[in-house]
């Protein structure tokens, strides 16, 4: 069912959704929200109805189907998401601001914030943890997990925008675990890097 409009809650669970999900896959984010916008699924604020244009849905839709495959691939994904690293987040940041446009400077600037650090937590997440899983030599949890974030980044667009509250609430729980799951792959990415170099460069003998 179309929406008429969107109130403020729902703005605000937009731009944290558009912040967050743009750090898990971005192309999917510009994609799905412009088509809404295009098809009057939803009613796009100002800042974001460029997203309906044809040449913007065809670029992003391009590079959809480019990350889609991509993110598939053992080391091609950790290659892909540090290529992204500069990209995402700012994204997700603009992204989030422009829910509120230029009108109203303050929520606009604070929407950015919010879009920026939470881009940053979930894509240092999604690639510290595929990072740790392409150490495994099996490739099926890659791309189960690879389509877990393919499913997740729509879901949460439309519970932002359908169910607000309910939408912060779980945002609020993936942002606790993505500190704590990239804590601990960090120490044991960290661990294994230590590991590998000990084997290739040889332990030195004791005196």
């Amino acid at each position: 069912m179309a929406l008429d409009h969107l109130d403020t809650a729902q703005l605000v669970a937009l731009a944290a959704a558009l912040g967050w999900a743009s750090g898990l896959r971005l192309y999917a984010v510009v994609f799905l929200t412009g088509l809404a916008g295009a098809l009057g699924w939803l009613p796009l604020p100002a800042g974001l109805q460029v997203l309906q244009h044809p040449l913007v849905l065809g670029v992003a839709g391009l590079m959809l189907a480019v990350e889609f495959f991509a993110d598939k691939v053992p080391g091609l994904d950790s290659l892909w998401d540090g290529l992204h690293t500069l990209l995402r987040i700012p994204a997700g940041a603009a992204l989030a601001g422009a829910v509120f446009g230029g009108d109203q400077a303050a929520w606009a600037t604070v929407a950015a914030l919010l879009g920026g650090t939470l881009a940053a937590s979930s894509h240092v997440a999604k690639a510290t943890t595929r990072a740790a899983i392409n150490t495994s030599p099996e490739p099926l949890s890659n791309i189960a997990m690879s389509l877990a974030g393919d499913a997740l980044v729509p879901a949460m667009l439309w519970l932002a925008v359908s169910h607000p509250l309910w939408f912060g609430g779980v945002l609020a729980v993936f942002v606790v675990a993505s500190v704590v799951v990239t804590l601990l792959l960090f120490k044991f990415l960290r661990a294994l890097v230590r590991r590998l170099r000990g084997r290739l460069g040889g332990k030195p003998s004791a005196a």
